[in-house]
């Protein structure tokens, strides 16, 4: 059910507009106005930049060193970070952040030796944005290469730039993930798309959120991706669409073909070297590139780092309040004691609506962008009419999906 359906509304570009600012819908997106805020370029100055690529900002960690060591010229640098990622192009490039590639090198076995134990064992992990089997990737690479090699773990993650700049975005207290991804020799691009929270709902969940959302979901998440191997642009690095991040509506607009077609018009790539590292505001249009070359196995450590304030403040057991309301639910809804809307209110204060973090190992994205979430599977049970044993199981299967043991 989306927002106009709640409310009785038509679904009518008229409609949208009546909406008012408070509100952000698909059909309410304007190239236009996108085309016109990624023209300005007036960008926050950069004291500490070496250089500008293709608009996007190149720090030399060389010469960034001593800089992070001191605290204020640190605090001075991370508010360029910040502004770069808030107000300018949206995307930096941190070149040399491993200037000793050994971390990289050793980090990088340690993946190959998991893909080849995943394969062997059948896994085929899916993409959010790519299709399944087309790349080699690994979920949760953060937790698998701590267990599988600690010591490596350890030197990898011993790397101020990468602490300095989570922080610039994020503040302390940070949450770290990542996903390893290898894109083979023919290996095809993505579309163009934003990235999570909201980029990873559809456009009809998107426009249930306030406008304030949108604004905000930008700043609970900072994406990065450490190079592994020499990214020539052949080998299609990720493409980029600087100052995009601007366009507060662009969490709605990324599917609409013609926001895609300005994509690809007007997006640029940079290459790479192995132990360069990439970090972008995840409401950045971006997309990875198609592996053109014929023997470049480009692989890149795609760090997704959270905001401490991702959390709720205490820990519900919602899987016995769903199993306890769910008799209720189901004789109010046979009685037509509870309209849908009544018992929709109560799902939302009972049940889990979000279906993240996953085991996405367990649970990969095949076939959209996200998992079921536990407010999907009790109504479900209420639409099929299940047992209460039925619906334990399947609350079980649930949780047994997001465990990692």
């Amino acid at each position: 059910m989306n927002r106009r359906e709640m409310h009785g509304e038509a679904d009518t570009e008229a409609d949208a507009g009546e909406l008012g600012q408070g509100w952000y819908t698909e059909s309410g997106c304007s190239l236009h106005e996108f085309a016109a805020l990624l023209a300005r370029r007036d960008s926050p100055p950069l004291r500490f930049a070496g250089a500008v690529g293709q608009q996007i900002p190149l720090y030399d960690c060389r010469a960034l060193r001593r800089v992070v060591a001191d605290e204020r010229q640190r605090a001075r640098l991370q508010a360029e970070w910040a502004g770069v990622l808030r107000d300018g192009a949206g995307v930096l490039v941190l070149q040399r952040a491993y200037e000793d590639v050994g971390p990289i090198d050793e980090a990088t076995a340690v993946f190959e030796s998991i893909i080849r134990a995943e394969r062997a064992n059948g896994n085929s992990a899916g993409d959010h944005f790519a299709k399944a089997g087309a790349n080699d990737r690994i979920w949760n690479a953060q937790e698998k290469l701590c267990l599988e090699a600690p010591a490596v773990f350890a030197r990898y993650f011993a790397n101020p730039m990468l602490a300095a700049v989570a922080e610039a975005w994020l503040g302390p207290a940070y949450q770290m993930t990542s996903q390893v991804n290898v894109v083979r020799p023919g290996g095809q691009a993505q579309l163009a798309h934003r990235d999570y929270h909201l980029g990873f709902l559809t456009a009809e969940e998107a426009e249930r959120f306030p406008a304030h959302v949108h604004q905000v979901s930008a700043f609970l998440t900072l994406q990065g991706a450490v190079a592994h191997s020499d990214m020539p642009v052949e080998s299609g690095p990720t493409k980029l669409l600087p100052y995009s991040q601007r366009y507060a509506e662009g969490y709605l607009a990324w599917r609409r073909p013609d926001f895609r077609e300005y994509f690809e018009a007007h997006c640029v790539q940079l290459p790479l070297e192995k132990g360069d590292a990439l970090f972008f505001n995840p409401a950045l249009f971006h997309a990875a590139g198609a592996n053109r070359t014929a023997d470049v196995q480009r692989m890149a450590n795609l760090l997704q780092i959270s905001s401490a304030f991702g959390r709720a403040m205490e820990t519900v057991d919602r899987r016995r309040m769903c199993e306890a309301l769910f008799r209720v639910l189901r004789d109010d809804r046979e009685a037509a004691r509870m309209t849908d809307a009544e018992i929709e209110a109560v799902i939302a204060s009972c049940a889990e609506g979000y279906p993240f973090p996953a085991n996405l190992d367990r649970d990969p994205p095949v076939g959209g962008l996200a998992p079921k979430s536990q407010q999907a599977v009790l109504r479900q049970a209420l639409d099929e009419r299940w047992s209460d044993a039925a619906l334990a199981e399947a609350l079980r299967e649930y949780d047994w999906r997001r465990r990692t043991d």
